[in-house]
């Protein structure tokens, strides 16, 4: 007899998490665990701010999948594109853009999230975003060519242009990529004699009425405080009406020229989450407390893919949000679960402690609210470090990361292009592959060899 089939989708946080407590605990011959993801590394992404800021490096929180002596999981180089539940097969385009159809006993779907994007005109022809490993190595080029054309230009209209930034998105994200940023252009703009430090500006703009609402009235202003006397123009209940090249229009009449517009303003699930043809809520999909899919044996999703029942909550509908906290600990009860299953025993449902919030602002600025103690300054960027680095899954991730940030503080950043930015820019539309995953209609006829995949 064949052993059972695992099928993993993703491997951010939840998919990772679920893997390696899978190989903790299942025996070599239990069952065979198959990882789906177009990439062999975990991105720790609450540190991406920080690698498009120059702080750290790109390899730094890339954290490898095959570094672990045990690891026997059968990796995928691909991305899951369609899932039939009935016939227990998922679709996947490999990085060759070859289709696989791999079949399954029981399937973990964590394909986490995508930039959500609105229907604003030129939005996607014309903004960046901040959600993987490319984009702030990409947005990090960007700025500092930025610096550089307007160093070389003698038309001071696009000088000027060229010098202000525009942040859509007053959440973590956000707001620690403009903090960051922030800090990349006030610290280079020293090595460029013929630029005026005055014409640098950069904008935080939100839709909500409050930045980071999560952290309470108190941290929220603390953290506003810190970002204003740097200098970021923040501006609440206002969003972007249109995008254009050289100049952005917000909803309150603004228009603002500049070349960089940085979109950060949500996330939304995973589209492979609409190939199910299942009940969705906002998106993601709807499972129970154990973070199984009513009515499909052997389906469970976690993380930012699914509405996961926030029963320390204790209120009917709360779910958990798509935080990296969250998928952490959800991956290794949903591994727990999925042996249950195997082994025919009883799920438990995923119960969680909050730890707190933290966001780092740059050099000593941050505010953090661990277990509800309030703290900014030193004190909280040293809560926030050290969260994020004890939560580096391996030992070579946290020297790497102890080691940029020391030489960091120590000798600063030489601002240099690396050679991301092309000729030809990319923008937020060329990094997120939205455009590849199938309806259901698709997944079940080629699945059933009904029509191939054009």
């Amino acid at each position: 007899m064949t052993r059972p089939r695992i099928l993993v989708v993703g491997a951010g946080f939840a998919g990772v998490e679920c893997v390696r407590r899978l190989e903790r605990k299942l025996a070599p011959d239990e069952a065979d665990v198959t990882l789906v993801t177009p990439f062999a590394y975990q991105l720790y992404l609450p540190l991406l701010p920080q690698v498009a800021s120059g702080v750290l490096t790109p390899q730094s929180i890339a954290l490898s999948l095959r570094r672990s002596r045990k690891y026997r999981t059968r990796i995928i180089p691909g991305g899951a594109i369609g899932v039939d539940l009935k016939a227990k097969v998922c679709v996947i385009r490999t990085i060759t853009d070859e289709t696989l159809n791999e079949p399954y006993d029981y399937i973990v779907l964590a394909p986490g999230s995508v930039t959500r994007t609105f229907d604003i005109p030129g939005l996607t022809d014309h903004a960046y975003g901040m959600k993987t490993l490319a984009e702030a190595a990409y947005v990090r080029d960007h700025v500092i060519s930025q610096l550089d054309l307007a160093d070389a230009s003698t038309d001071p209209a696009e000088r000027a242009s060229r010098l202000q930034f525009v942040v859509v998105g007053g959440g973590y994200a956000g707001t620690e990529t403009a903090a960051c940023l922030q800090r990349l252009t006030h610290a280079a703009v020293k090595r460029y004699p013929r630029l005026d430090p005055a014409l640098i500006k950069w904008h935080l703009i939100d839709i909500a009425p409050k930045l980071m609402p999560e952290l309470g009235d108190k941290l929220g202003r603390s953290a506003q405080e810190i970002l204003r006397k740097r200098g970021i123009d923040i501006s609440l209940g206002v969003s972007i009406e249109k995008a254009a090249a050289e100049e952005v229009t917000f909803t309150d009449g603004r228009v603002v020229p500049t070349r960089t517009l940085i979109w950060t303003a949500g996330v939304v699930a995973s589209p492979l989450i609409a190939t199910l043809g299942a009940e969705t809520v906002r998106g993601r999909l709807a499972v129970t407390d154990k973070m199984n899919l009513p009515g499909h044996d052997g389906v469970f999703a976690l993380g930012d893919a699914a509405a996961v029942p926030d029963v320390a909550k204790g209120q009917d509908g709360a779910v958990c949000p798509p935080t990296a906290q969250h998928a952490m600990r959800q991956g290794p009860k949903v591994a727990d679960n999925v042996i249950a299953t195997l082994r025919h025993q009883p799920l438990e449902p995923y119960v969680h402690k909050d730890l707190g919030l933290v966001v780092d602002l740059g050099g000593k600025d941050a505010v953090s609210k661990p277990l509800g103690i309030e703290l900014h300054g030193l004190p909280a960027q040293a809560v926030a470090r050290g969260y994020h680095w004890s939560a580096l899954r391996t030992n070579v991730a946290k020297i790497r990361v102890l080691t940029n940030w020391t030489l960091n503080a120590l000798a600063g950043d030489d601002f240099v292009r690396t050679g991301f930015q092309a000729r030809k820019a990319a923008k937020l539309k060329d990094f997120e592959y939205t455009d590849t995953y199938m309806t259901p209609d698709q997944v079940r006829e080629h699945v059933e060899g009904l029509k191939p995949l054009e």
